[in-house]
């Protein structure tokens, strides 16, 4: 009996992360022999609740390399501050390779306004009301670091008031 729970419990954890295909790539490597054929898969891992990491993964199957582009997701996670209505506090650029991404605040019943795999990034993040643009390069890869590292600089404002050393209500004045 206790068994069984222990084993349902460590299912429940592992199924909290959800994970999606961003692009999944046939690549090949001229070698003496001839070409040797593999596959690289982007993908977002997350858990909705403020936790996102985007993993590359190679191997020779698609299986195998969507399981290490899991792996390589969870390795590289990044906590995301939210707001009560789902958003970001304050907006935020950020940049992987010459891809930038840029993002703002939106109002509740705004939902997320992004394309690509800055969309699959925000979604599984956990925020519902943003806007977001890709600027520079169409690279889902960029593109998805790009928006993992304007997530990783958003700061809350008891953070920023801690920071400066003063109460959270003496920053709007």
């Amino acid at each position: 009996m206790a068994k069984e729970r222990k084993a349902k419990k460590t299912k429940e954890k592992e199924s909290e992360w959800q994970e999606r295909v961003v692009q999944i790539r046939r690549v090949t490597k001229v070698v003496k022999g001839g070409k040797k054929l593999s596959f690289r898969a982007i993908v977002v891992v997350g858990n909705e609740r403020g936790q996102v990491g985007v993993g590359v993964g190679k191997a020779a199957d698609v299986i195998g390399a969507v399981k290490k582009g899991v792996v390589d997701g969870k390795k590289h996670l990044v906590d995301v501050p939210l707001t009560k209505s789902n958003s970001i506090p304050h907006p935020a650029t950020g940049e992987g390779g010459a891809a930038r991404v840029m993002m703002r605040p939106a109002a509740p019943g705004t939902g997320v306004i992004a394309g690509g795999a800055v969309r699959t990034v925000l979604e599984l993040a956990g925020v519902k009301n943003v806007l977001a643009k890709q600027l520079g390069s169409d690279n889902p890869l960029n593109n998805a670091r790009a928006a993992l590292d304007a997530l990783d600089g958003l700061r809350t404002f008891a953070e920023v008031a801690e920071d400066r050393g003063i109460p959270v209500e003496n920053l709007y004045g």
